[in-house]
């Protein structure tokens, strides 16, 4: 097995989260989408909690794009936030507009696709769209990965995105079409071999978190049992799209998002315990996890 297996350095991690400049402004760090909602799981919380994520992990603005059956819902949950509304079917789904998806996503640096999305009956043709017609980093997670594991893959082949799959074992088995138990039993290379055929960077969630190119692949450790709670995959790709705002898409960059998370919800653990923590809580360690990566001392983990 031919696997070049990296470490993340401090340095790696702090040049990341380093100070940035006086003159600065929110267009320097970047305008993201996320892009998901509708009325059977409408997700408002959820879509609040993924952008108050991406805003911690440092874009300068996240834009949510939810059909218009949803907006009203998802609306009182947003602060910082800015909201696009996009045509919703006779079912409240997102509706395939090519006009209003080029509207929602102009001038954005990354999106995150298919959290609370449903099964809605325009989801293949929307994702199909943005991945034939535009060039920029996109996650995609959740319904995203459900309506992904529906098409075929040569797509991902084809596009100019670069794509970045977020699954957990048993949507990497709904789109590798392996079996679970086989994936199990040699997780690095299947996953390595996926990214490298399909040319993404895939993270394949677990206790061990799994991010490869198909070139280099870093295993990532951090995290607890507190965080094995609804939405905390959310939070994930939350911290990853507001990082892509301002940083390159690659798999260091996604695996050093997966370490901020899985530093975060320690913290969090820390704090309310492993029973009693909720995702929104790692959101709340963010800005803590990253003070602690901006301290690190060469060649000194914590």
């Amino acid at each position: 097995m031919d696997i070049n297996i990296l470490e993340l350095t401090n340095e790696d991690l702090k040049e990341i989260f380093k100070k940035r400049e006086k003159d600065s402004h929110k267009g320097t760090y970047g305008y993201v989408g996320i892009i998901g909602g509708c009325m059977e799981y409408t997700g408002a919380i959820k879509l609040a909690s993924m952008s108050s994520a991406a805003l911690r992990g440092g874009c300068g603005v996240i834009r949510i794009i939810v059909p218009k059956s949803v907006e009203s819902v998802v609306a009182p949950y947003l602060l910082e936030q800015t909201i696009f509304s996009i045509e919703n079917d006779a079912e409240e789904k997102m509706k395939f507009h090519q006009e209003e998806i080029d509207m929602a996503l102009e001038k954005l640096k990354a999106i995150a696709i298919g959290m609370g999305w449903g099964k809605g009956k325009d989801n293949e043709k929307i994702l199909e769209y943005i991945l034939q017609n535009k060039d920029i980093p996109c996650i995609i997670d959740a319904d995203g990965l459900n309506t992904l594991s529906q098409m075929n893959l040569e797509i991902l082949q084809k596009t100019n995105c670069k794509v970045i799959l977020t699954p957990h074992l048993k949507e990497f088995e709904r789109l590798s079409k392996i079996p679970m138990e086989k994936i199990k039993e040699n997780p690095i290379e299947i996953a390595k071999d996926f990214a490298d055929k399909y040319q993404v960077i895939l993270l394949l969630k677990g206790s061990t978190t799994i991010v490869t190119d198909g070139i280099n692949t870093y295993l990532v450790t951090r995290g607890c049992p507190g965080m094995a709670t609804a939405g905390s995959g959310d939070v994930l790709s939350g911290i990853l799209v507001g990082m892509l705002g301002y940083q390159e898409a690659t798999a260091k960059t996604i695996a050093v998002g997966s370490y901020l998370a899985g530093i975060a919800g320690e913290l969090a653990q820390e704090k309310y315990t492993d029973i009693s923590m909720k995702a929104s809580d790692t959101i709340e360690m963010i800005p803590e996890a990253i003070k602690k990566i901006r301290c690190l001392k060469e060649n000194i983990k914590f």
